[in-house]
């Protein structure tokens, strides 16, 4: 059975814009498969198939993607059309680039943009209108959108360094942090969402069917939770993302950065079966093999986006991580 842990906070918020509309509350939760009187239960937690089935019950009803929570409506089958549009693209940057310019011309309410900050990227993704979408529900899921799919898309987590919020914290927070990885970051400037640029050339790997069955499915995906990783190993492995691999810090910046010595981190790893030599390795490896599923990348460019000064080195290192060369890892990735 599946498990209940979503707060009862979502089953009002998720109405509001519907029954703003004139539509029935408990008509479309009982359409969703949900008691009425759940809505005066707020210790009555949900599950992610409950809130998925009342989300696609708000759709049919209000006939906009946007749950009838922004100032102008979204028409069904907008994200669809999007997600078409880009599955062609090479990288997820370009996914993300296409996807804002697509938004910007449909949703003039959606302030939707990709731009520099140092070697971060910083996806803009914020509601010019908000008036409408009193829970933040709207932009909860806005942000959900966005940054499940990036991950859907290249089939890894994404650690995303930050996600920002232009409202106070809400009394709904502790699902903030179960929801979005990486920090948080409230009574911000505009809403989005804060990675290293290196992912942006990680390879589309999804095929048209799966798209199909990712949309089909929706939002199922975009409201699940992924398991967290509460280890150090993890904690560890999010700091050294946002940094370039030549520059990923040592024990004692990693120290000052968790509050613990260098021989504390070393013993907490070694009891973790790891070390931070290992990580840092396994992360240049995992990045190193997505990047070479992508054609339009040479193995010097990769090489050096992965940080190694010299394409020898990096194909000494590739051979020992693999068995076998970076040309016939590749050769056998495409004949396989």
């Amino acid at each position: 059975m599946a498990k209940a842990h979503i707060a009862n906070h979502y089953l009002q918020a998720t109405l509001r814009g519907a029954e703003r509309q004139g539509h029935d509350g408990p008509t479309l939760l009982e359409q969703a498969g949900i008691p009425a009187d759940w809505l005066n239960t707020p210790e009555q937690l949900i599950t992610e198939q409950q809130l998925t089935q009342l989300v696609k019950s708000v759709w049919r009803a209000t006939r906009d993607e946007f749950l009838g929570l922004s100032s102008e409506p979204c028409n069904n089958g907008t994200f669809a059309l999007m997600c078409d549009y880009c599955l062609g693209s090479a990288t997820l940057g370009a996914v993300l680039r296409k996807s804002a310019h697509f938004y910007r011309a449909i949703c003039r309410n959606l302030d939707i943009a990709m731009e520099a900050q140092g070697k971060q990227v910083f996806f803009r993704l914020h509601l010019k209108e908000a008036r409408n979408d009193t829970d933040h529900l709207l932009q909860e899921f806005l942000i959900l959108m966005w940054e499940r799919l990036s991950c859907w898309l290249v089939d890894q987590q994404i650690p995303f360094a930050r996600t920002q919020f232009s409202y106070p914290a809400p009394a709904h927070e502790a699902e903030y942090r179960a929801m979005y990885p990486g920090e948080l970051k409230f009574e911000q400037p505009v809403c989005g969402f804060l990675f290293h640029e290196k992912y942006l050339q990680l390879p589309i790997v999804r095929s048209e069917e799966e798209l199909r069955q990712f949309l089909q499915a929706a939002p199922a995906y975009i409201l699940h939770r992924p398991s967290q990783d509460e280890s150090l190993r993890a904690r560890i492995r999010a700091l050294l993302a946002r940094y370039n691999y030549p520059d990923m810090p040592g024990l004692d910046a990693l120290g000052r950065e968790l509050h613990m010595t260098p021989r504390n981190i070393g013993r907490k790893l070694q009891d973790e079966g790891t070390s931070l030599r290992k990580i840092k390795e396994t992360l240049r490896r995992e990045h190193a093999t997505r990047l070479m599923t992508s054609e339009s990348l040479s193995i010097s460019e990769i090489a050096e986006l992965v940080g190694f000064s010299e394409t020898a080195a990096f194909s000494r290192a590739f051979k020992r991580w693999t068995g076998l060369s970076p040309a016939r890892w590749r050769g056998s990735q495409v004949n396989g």
